[in-house]
């Protein structure tokens, strides 16, 4: 391409240049566009694991709740029936965490 004075290469240029940048503009908003949707995949995901765990959290909590429950009651019924060995085996599961806790 033949240019006949100095201006119109600077004109052509100039155009060239404001091309490039309105699209380099462009694929920057949509890498940032697409930088979005994955946060917001992101977002959604960890807010799914969440409540997931949460969930389970929940159930094992009622899990323990009713082992304790189920422990006091056996540990009622087994004062009641047969003190001695109860309060045997009390003093066995102290001496147990005690050497346990000691080392």
């Amino acid at each position: 391409m033949a240019y006949p004075n100095n201006s119109q290469m600077q004109s052509d240029l100039e155009q060239r240049t404001a091309s490039s940048g309105h699209a380099l503009a462009d694929r920057a908003a949509d890498i940032a566009g697409m930088a979005g949707q994955q946060l917001d995949k992101a977002a959604d995901s960890a807010a799914a694991t969440m409540k997931t765990v949460s969930d389970t959290g929940r159930d094992a909590g009622e899990r323990v709740s009713q082992v304790a429950g189920n422990m006091k009651t056996a540990l009622n019924k087994s004062v009641l029936d047969q003190p001695m060995a109860t309060l045997a085996m009390a003093a066995a599961l102290g001496f147990v965490v005690g050497a346990i806790w000691k080392s």
